[in-house]
């Protein structure tokens, strides 16, 4: 019984040598492989897209999907840019990568009959993209694909998964939710009789991820994944409007119609981040404006994530960096904080903007005995608004970068500066809107020493007095924050004047105490000459990247620790900070609406629509 017992193993280890073999040769046999990926279509109708094309192509580039599996359907026409050429070139490098590449270019017109502009859409163009749309889902049935992804040629995916986890959904149709700078997403929650957009309660909490999975909605639009393989897909048409269609003819509504009449739900996916797109313009606005706004939506991803790279089959023309007509762009940074370096540097030269790097005084390596040996003394009886406590070691910090810098001006005479930190934010035509600000001033010959480009407004009762003539600028009333601000050689000098290192407090109290705005008189008597000319940008040009509180939030002023203290800690518990709740409440009062206002203003609502 124990020989037996013992041969056992031998025996099946001769007769099961391996899984893939058998006893006897004919007997062997592989593993099975694994399934090919699903056949992707990928539908590009593009029109005036060369300022996108590069980073969008980019994003199609770095998808992690095998290119083998992916047939490119590309149609422009209508251009009065270089979009063509660039599709072309584009192709030409890449067409051996992909399974199968239909382009589709018109180059003998350039615009729609009674067209205003290239932003304007009349019936003629949404007929005109409805049956291109058509044409690639037509495309994409005849050579069996498994899906069709529409996408519009300024829709960043940022997510290279983004195919595999709209898959995984098992939807006939759903989106990526897609990111921008406003309110708008590529998804309406809720939609009137006559098929427009309304206004429901469940939008705001998907489109600020409150509420995360894949939503029912009654549309989808901009870039969604179409499950060809779905039965009633074969219902699905771009083209013609169904038959008992009667609303706006519009190619996003027409589709969303053809969905509701095959009875197939539309799915929007916010799990996770997957891209961003412009806010749409308005249709008098211009390719500029639209180049503009598209930039700005990369800006606003590099607060969060690593700047896109464009397509590395295409070369772009360098940018030509300038200072936009200021004598010196400075900007602030920690030594330590290569990473805010890195992204404000990259930032400012997607938008053609050359600066001076200044190193920050870093509070936090100083001592007691440093802090006397230049001369620095506290204001008397000074305390922070919002904990009662003394100044701390990055906002002295804070202040002596700030101070170093209106030495230099006047050092170097130079009559108009700009001032900027490295936890800032652009606001969309930040570049055309500054250079605007800057021509208005100096033609009305306005009498200036400092005008905030961004700021923390903190007196709210009654709105700041607009300057006339003068588009966009009021006259500064108690503000916070020194996040961007244009300063004069006069300027620099009234501030230099009053010494302030002697009677020392946060940077963002001393300016408003030196145009006399201050609420505290008691501190604004230490400085006997407050007569400031200080003004604002209206609305603001610049916002910082975090707010207190939100996620991703560091600040090296406020949590710190007091100057003549180390052991004295000054990080608040920022979920129950009334400074918290307080920045949200300024932030939606603080507004003037008796400026006057540029036309920019009209092409940048942070809406839905």
């Amino acid at each position: 019984m124990h020989r037996v017992t013992s041969l056992l193993p031998a025996l099946l280890f001769v007769l099961l040598p391996g899984l893939s073999r058998g006893y006897f040769p004919e007997e062997r046999w592989s593993p099975e492989s694994p399934l090919l990926a699903p056949r992707v279509v990928i539908a590009l109708v593009c029109r005036n897209s060369a300022h996108s094309l590069p980073l969008f192509l980019g994003g199609i580039e770095r998808l992690h999907y095998p290119k083998d599996r992916i047939a490119l359907w590309v149609a422009t026409d209508h251009n009065i840019d270089n979009t063509t050429a660039i599709l072309r070139d584009w192709l030409i490098q890449v067409q051996n990568d992909y399974h199968y590449v239909e382009w589709r270019p018109d180059e003998e017109t350039s615009a729609f009959e009674d067209e205003v502009g290239p932003k304007h859409w009349n019936n003629l163009r949404y007929e005109h993209v409805m049956k291109l749309r058509q044409a690639a889902l037509d495309s994409a049935r005849e050579i069996w694909a498994d899906y069709l992804l529409v996408a519009d040629c300024d829709n960043l995916l940022t997510n290279p998964d983004v195919l595999w986890k709209l898959m995984r959904e098992n939807k006939t149709i759903v989106a990526p939710m897609l990111e921008s700078r406003a309110a708008y997403s590529n998804f309406w929650c809720g939609m009137t009789s006559q098929g427009y957009y309304k206004r429901t309660p469940a939008y705001m909490p998907i489109r600020k991820q409150e509420r995360r999975g894949c939503f029912d909605v009654p549309m989808v639009h901009s870039t969604y994944l179409v499950d060809l393989r779905k039965e009633a897909s074969r219902q699905l048409a771009f083209y013609p409007p169904h038959t008992q269609y009667s609303w706006a003819l519009d190619d996003v509504i027409v589709f969303a119609y053809s969905a509701r009449m095959a009875d197939v739900q539309m799915y929007v996916c916010n799990k996770e981040t997957y891209g961003y797109f412009p806010v749409p313009m308005r249709s008098h606005a211009t390719l500029l404006d639209e180049a503009e706004s598209f930039l700005h939506t990369h800006l606003e991803i590099m607060v969060k994530h690593s700047p896109l790279e464009p397509s590395s089959f295409l070369s772009l023309p360098p940018k030509q960096p300038n200072m936009m007509g200021f004598d010196e762009v400075f900007m602030i940074n920690l030594v330590r904080r290569s990473d805010r370096r890195e992204r404000m540097l990259r930032t400012l030269y997607e938008q053609e903007l050359s600066c001076k790097v200044v190193a920050a005084v870093d509070g936090k390596a100083l001592n007691k005995t440093d802090i006397e040996s230049m001369g620095i003394k506290m204001l008397p009886g000074y305390k922070d608004p919002y904990h009662g406590r003394p100044l701390t070691k990055g906002e002295l910090g804070c202040f002596l970068s700030h101070y170093n810098i209106w030495k230099e001006i006047i050092d170097r005479g130079l009559h108009t500066s700009l001032v900027i930190e490295d936890d800032l934010r652009f606001e969309v035509f930040f570049r055309r809107r500054l250079q605007t600000l800057l021509q208005e001033v100096t033609t009305h010959k306005l009498d200036w020493d400092l005008i905030y480009i961004g700021r923390k407004r903190m007196q709210v009762e009654h709105s700041e007095k607009p300057v006339p003539n003068i588009h966009n600028l009021v006259e500064a009333d108690y503000s916070y924050w020194t996040l961007g601000y244009m300063l004069s050689l006069q300027g620099a000098q009234k501030l230099i004047s009053a010494e302030p290192l002697t009677k020392m407090l946060p940077v963002d109290e001393f300016l408003p105490a030196m145009y006399d705005k201050h609420p505290v008189s008691e501190y604004m008597e230490h400085f006997e000459r407050r007569d400031l000319r200080a003004f604002s940008a209206e609305p603001l040009l610049v916002y910082p990247t975090h707010y207190t509180g939100e996620e991703g939030y560091i600040s090296d002023t406020e949590t710190s620790v007091v100057w003549d203290n180390e052991t004295l800690k000054t990080d608040w518990d920022r979920a129950k900070s009334r400074k918290t709740q307080e920045q949200e409440e300024l932030s939606f009062e603080a507004k003037n609406s008796d400026v006057l206002q540029s036309e920019l203003e009209n092409w940048s609502a942070r809406d839905e629509l």
